[in-house]
């Protein structure tokens, strides 16, 4: 048996339009126009390239791109008088601080500053909070996409043994609340975890994000099951260059799983069109607009 590959990219195309088709019709019928400000600390290499992405994709869906790039050395009160400016900008419908931030910099008395009606990346508290409680609330992006990749093989998540394997706040904590959001059975495991192959192989939803490259092997797997791997990491190559894999032995693992995405070209693609979606909802929420049919 060889997986079914849940192709990312065309997933995240057809979602942007998806947007793309609400924006233009909020825009026409209320006068709105979503608006995004991404605040980028520092010239880190893949955050730049990051930040390049959410712009273009951010226009293309036809809404308002603002960008802030601030040096590393901006000091904590300067980067918070930012974030206020942006709170009460009513032009501004989401807000994300683009992490990590250079040393120094309080990552979460930074978060905790933003607005949480326009928090994209679900990170406040208070969004945090309605989601554990089973409320509507911005949800992380990553977990968010990785949810709508599960649903293209699964039209209903209701009842299926999930395991996610990470429990960090941007992936793997707000993504067992929305499976259970989902009715599904989940188990988070992590370092500490016992036996980890055998907890995963009772699982028919596997998640992966632990930052750990290929970890994830072909025997962990139940036959059939749905993999998502989140993992991105970096290695090296016998030709001394590096390639991306994912937490996934992804050749070995697709012998045996029902469906995997594959990295890079899966979760990934994902993350920058939920963060569009983000800013829809809460572009339409501020403005006491029913949500949207996205």
């Amino acid at each position: 048996m060889t997986a079914r590959i849940i192709d990312g990219k065309i997933i995240a195309a057809d979602l942007r339009a998806q947007v793309a088709g609400e924006v233009e019709r909020v825009k026409r019928d209320h006068g709105l126009t979503p608006g995004l400000a991404v605040v980028l600390v520092g010239n880190d290499p893949a955050s730049e390239v990051y930040v390049r992405s959410k712009h273009t994709q951010t226009q293309a869906a036809g809404m308002a791109s603002f960008e802030h790039k601030l040096p590393a050395d901006v000091s904590q009160a300067e980067l918070l008088a930012l974030i206020g400016r942006l709170n009460q900008d009513p032009a501004v419908h989401g807000i994300l601080v683009q992490l990590p931030l250079p040393k120094g910099l309080e990552t979460e008395v930074v978060i905790n500053t933003i607005d949480p009606a326009k928090d994209v990346d679900g990170l406040h508290p208070h969004n945090a909070g309605r989601l554990a409680g089973g409320q509507s609330a911005l949800a992380p992006c990553t977990p968010l996409g990785c949810i709508i990749l599960s649903k293209t093989v699964h039209g209903s998540l209701e009842g299926m043994n999930a395991i996610v394997i990470g429990r960090s706040n941007l992936v793997g904590r707000p993504l067992v609340q929305l499976l259970l959001n989902e009715n599904a059975t989940v188990t988070i495991a992590h370092s500490r975890s016992r036996d980890l192959p055998a907890l995963t192989a009772r699982a028919d939803l596997v998640y992966a994000a632990v930052g750990r490259p290929e970890m994830v092997k072909r025997d962990w797997i139940k036959p059939g099951a749905t993999v998502i791997d989140v993992g991105i990491n970096r290695i090296p190559t016998a030709e001394g260059k590096t390639k991306l894999v994912g937490d996934v032995a992804y050749a070995e693992v697709a012998e045996v799983a029902g469906a995997i995405t594959p990295v890079p070209g899966g979760v990934g693609q994902m993350t920058v069109a939920c963060l569009l979606v983000n800013t829809l909802r809460a572009a339409c929420a501020i403005a006491g607009l029913p949500k949207p049919a996205v």
